[in-house]
């Protein structure tokens, strides 16, 4: 696992001991992390509040062309929402540490021609997998 997926783990390992979803997600530009975030949906109470939207936040008011050269983190398959931002900022690769607990719009991206990296690593599989065994229904899947 590289430097900025390891950066996405610890802030998914930040959100849940904050009493939130085990998600994070980083901006990265030009080998530099430029926006952190994770999912904040309990701590914010905010129904948008997701990693990947955390992340982009973070990073602030970047030039368009910034978003074009940038690479998103994330360590869960990205929402219709999240993969509607990248769309949005045109950010053109999507690092994935895992779709196996849920699978989200890469098909959408591909077909805007995102490249999307899924990595499916053990380690966030099974973050987000113990997580949603010991707290049934704190995480809503959109199923």
């Amino acid at each position: 696992m590289d430097e900025f997926m390891q950066a996405a783990m610890e802030e998914a390992r930040l959100g849940m001991a904050e009493g939130g979803v085990p998600i994070g997600s980083v901006l990265v530009l030009d080998g530099k992390i430029v926006g952190r975030g994770h999912n904040r949906q309990a701590q914010m109470q905010s129904i948008i509040r997701h990693a990947e939207m955390d992340a982009i936040d973070h990073a602030g008011f970047l030039p368009p062309a910034d978003y074009r050269r940038a690479v998103l983190y994330t360590t869960l398959s990205p929402c219709e929402m999240c993969a509607g931002a990248v769309a949005f900022f045109k950010i053109p690769r999507l690092v994935i540490a895992e779709n196996v607990n849920y699978q989200g719009a890469e098909d959408y991206l591909r077909s805007l021609g995102v490249e999307v990296v899924v990595l499916n690593t053990p380690e966030a599989i099974e973050m987000l997998a113990k997580f949603d065994r010991e707290n049934p229904g704190k995480w809503n899947k959109g199923e």
